[in-house]
């Protein structure tokens, strides 16, 4: 396939993705505050880091990612991976894959037909994903290009998929919005050598990394992410197992996080005493009790405030903000609030 076939594929960029807790829209309020407050950072430490958003703002800075769920992990390989990739070589299998027509049954067809959406893209994305793993086993593609194309096609199963931006359920008998179509990531061709993205809990990797800057930013309320992205993650991780229920999900009691349980500021606790930075910055929004059982933060601002000042001085920082929810929650006065912690041993 020529170049000039490449070419008409369209293109997509780190924010073209609808997911609960998003910070694209803060990360001037983010940075404003690091670039103030934190002086001679260069590294960052995103440990929840979710789409990677707020990593993307520091591209002048060595970056780590980290998620529990695979699938946020395959997409930081693509947009802050270290290793070099062949920009051509990617336009070329995104316009193959959108030139494919005919797919055939397989994974996706005997498990989501007529659920998040219709047989024939699942036919097309049971495919693609299928050739991505066969390309990347014979060697035609590195890690890093099979998670950028692995990254293309979740970013396209999200536009297309009948939910509310979230595979809690779908929306039976809406109408499945086009056909399935592949762009290609804006990623970087050689981002810094000093860049690592895990895929691992956020309390043990702390224990292992240092970094100038810590940002944490973790779930709020009981929601499990893993239950609200389980098909992507199970797209991403292509291990095809067994799915049950309406919403056909998976098993995920692996990936399910104690920042949403009873025990989120017991975690908090563990977490930031075994932090190694000079400066710590938490996000946490004053949901507080505003919403329902489900909505409310697990984590108090006492407890916040106890816990930091621990290791060091405290400012809070806050901004209006209305967060991308499931849909359910119309909170009003709500604000995301930066917590920076001035380390005192400055590690």
């Amino acid at each position: 396939m020529g170049v000039s076939e490449a070419k008409v594929c369209k293109t997509f960029q780190i924010n073209n993705r609808r997911y609960l807790g998003n910070k694209y829209k803060l990360l001037p309020f983010i940075t404003g505050v690091v670039e103030k407050e934190c002086a001679g950072i260069e590294t960052v430490a995103d440990i929840f880091a979710g789409t990677g958003a707020v990593a993307s703002a520091f591209p002048d800075k060595a970056v780590i990612t980290n998620d529990l769920m695979y699938s946020n992990y395959i997409c930081h390989c693509a947009w802050f991976g270290a290793q070099a990739y062949d920009q051509k070589k990617i336009a070329d299998f995104v316009a193959r894959y959108n030139a494919k027509t005919r797919c055939g049954e397989n994974y996706m067809t005997r498990n989501f037909a007529g659920t998040y959406f219709n047989k024939r893209n699942c036919a097309k994305i049971g495919y693609i994903r299928e050739d991505i793993e066969r390309s990347y086993k014979k060697g035609e593609l590195n890690e890093r290009e099979r998670a950028l194309l692995i990254t293309s096609l979740l970013y396209a199963m999200d536009k297309i998929a009948a939910t509310c931006g979230h595979y809690d359920a779908y929306r039976k008998g809406a109408a499945y919005e086009g056909a399935l179509e592949l762009a290609v990531p804006l990623a970087r061709a050689n981002n810094r050598p000093g860049n690592r993205c895990f895929n691992e809990d956020a309390n043990e990797l702390v224990k292992r990394i240092r970094a100038d800057l810590v940002y944490i930013d973790p779930p709020y309320n009981s929601r499990q992410y893993c239950d609200a992205y389980h098909l992507l993650e199970n797209v991403a991780r292509w291990e095809k197992p067994e799915v049950f229920g309406v919403a056909k999900k998976m098993d995920r009691s692996g990936m399910k996080s104690r920042y949403c349980t009873a025990g989120a500021a017991e975690a908090f606790e563990a977490l930031v005493g075994d932090i190694r930075a000079r400066y710590i910055l938490l996000s946490y929004n004053n949901m507080a009790e505003k919403g329902n059982s489900r909505s409310n933060a697990k984590i108090s601002d006492e407890d916040i405030l106890r816990i930091l000042r621990q290791k060091g001085v405290v400012k809070v920082f806050s901004e209006s903000y209305k967060p991308f929810t499931t849909g359910r929650s119309d909170i009003e006065e709500n604000a995301e609030r930066l917590f920076l912690c001035t380390c005192y041993d400055g590690a």
